[in-house]
């Protein structure tokens, strides 16, 4: 075999699939794993006749590959993504490519790329999303990283990435340095509140409706035809049907309440505080799950704790519209703030991100693919500056044909002791957004009357600060630091 055009280092599920969908489109590749009979399994097995090679030693890997190589680690995020860096830099030559498609957090990513292009080598740090059909079949790739690197990978992602209806790849250059993975990670912190939103409304039709697994799956069926057409909606329908071998019953009703997490959703709460930007939803989905995780406790305190007996006694068809409506509303809120804090990060950043291609990135081949990231793209594509998703015409139009069946859901489920965190905090930031006075000036007042903090003045410029001696006794020192 002739030197390959791509090398992969690890060959768990994403790592094998994703080599054979590199294969399929036309690029011979050289495949290594630290422990190498999965090398001997994989070459001997589904690689099998296909043109990939299979090394057995960091030397024998990078000699197989043409220059400039390119080398994509596909390890488990932290340590060994720097461990494998330094087994695989010292024997690569200048202007050749290391390529992490990870899940790494973007600092991290951020710092890598520095230490790569010190050794005179280019990095790539690249999200990757759909699971392993979507590294088989066509992901959503968002690399990002030293960008003479570009050209060189770009006919190779594009060709293997998912396709919108147009054959648009869903992969396009995100930015420098942690672009790519700070983008992957506002992807996951979306879908952990997508899937929370998506729980919400299974729970108020079990608990408020009475409704069966089986009575569901033909609603989410239904929803999946219009606005909210989606994988995630798609699947929950699929999940919904789905009957458990061993006892005949719903396979969703045998599952524990206790849901796990890796991460990225924590990340992308903390980089909303980090810089500044609301994104309460997508917070509200994590401690959601965190809630979850605490399974004894919430079985001990259900037996101290009173609260409402959920009982709806209305139309319940029209209820289930309102759901759907609920649902729609919150999640345009939620894309919203993940779109505002990717807007403050590139500020925060320097990075120039195009908020159009990040919705085409999205829109095929990823866990958050969806009919409205169209809009989503067309939003961007009129106004690149445009301030929020809320401020669209189309979604403005929505959330005003919807908002009162979101309050609706919203308040009786409040009502009958149904928690709704992310309904509700979707809600919340809507009504705050929208609001030309918040009570922060009270909030202010209090922060100068114990620590001397300042605040501005409705009847002066911003900018310019003022302290009140409260008590008399306080003096005119005031705080070096005002902070919003």
């Amino acid at each position: 075999m002739d030197k390959c055009e791509f090398g992969l280092i690890g060959l768990a599920v994403m790592g094998e699939n994703l080599v054979l969908n590199i294969e399929r489109n036309g690029y011979s590749v050289a495949v290594f794993n630290r422990t190498t009979s999965k090398v001997e399994n994989f070459v001997n097995g589904r690689a099998k006749g296909k043109n990939i090679k299979g090394c057995m030693s960091i030397e024998e890997f990078v000699a197989s590959l043409k220059s400039p190589r390119k080398v994509m680690l596909l390890v488990k995020a932290g340590q060994a993504v720097d461990d494998f860096i330094d087994h695989v830099a010292p024997h690569l030559d200048p202007g050749d490519i290391i390529i992490d498609g990870g899940n790494s957090h973007f600092p991290d990513t951020i710092r890598r790329t520095k230490y790569v292009e010190s050794k005179g080598l280019l990095y790539i740090g690249t999200g990757v999303s759909g699971g392993e059909e979507g590294a088989l079949w066509g992901p959503s790739i968002m690399p990002g990283g030293s960008a003479k690197s570009w050209p060189e990978v770009k006919e190779i992602f594009q060709a293997v990435s998912a396709k919108v209806a147009d054959g648009s790849p869903c992969c396009e250059w995100v930015g420098n340095d942690g672009a790519g993975h700070f983008v992957k990670m506002v992807h996951n912190g979306i879908e952990y509140g997508d899937m929370q939103m998506i729980c919400e409304a299974y729970s108020i039709l079990k608990l408020a409706l009475g409704m069966t697994p089986a009575e569901m799956e033909p609603v989410f069926a239904e929803w999946n035809k219009g606005e909210l057409d989606s994988y995630l909606i798609q699947i929950t329908h699929e999940i919904l049907g789905h009957t458990d071998e061993d006892t005949g019953k719903p396979m969703v009703d045998m599952i524990l309440d206790t849901a796990g997490q890796k991460g990225t959703g924590k990340w992308t709460s903390q980089a909303a505080l980090d810089v500044g930007v609301p994104a309460p939803t997508v917070a509200e989905a994590v401690f959601s799950r965190a809630m979850s995780a605490i399974k004894e406790e919430r079985v001990s305190a259900s037996k101290k704790l009173n609260g409402p007996t959920p009982k709806f006694a209305g139309d319940k068809v029209a209820f289930i519209e309102k759901i759907r409506k609920a649902l729609y509303a919150s999640k345009i809120c939620s894309y919203a703030q993940g779109y505002q804090l990717m807007k403050m990060a590139g500020k925060e950043y320097g990075w120039d991100l195009k908020f159009g291609d990040i919705a085409l990135m999205w829109r095929e081949g990823c866990i958050i693919r969806a009919q409205f990231l169209g809009k989503i793209k067309e939003a961007f594509d009129k106004n690149h500056d445009l301030e929020n998703l809320l401020l669209d015409d189309y979604f403005k139009n929505v959330i005003d044909t919807t908002q009162d069946a979101w309050r609706e859901v919203v308040a009786e489920a409040v009502k009958m002791g149904i928690p709704v965190p992310a309904f509700s905090s979707a809600l919340a930031y809507y009504d705050g957004y929208r609001s030309a006075v918040l009570p922060a000036n009270l909030l202010q007042a209090q922060r100068d009357y114990f620590g001397a903090h300042t605040y501005e003045r409705i009847d002066k410029p911003r900018g310019e600060f003022f302290h009140t001696n409260w008590t008399g006794r306080g003096g005119d020192t005031v705080s070096s630091t005002y902070n919003a």
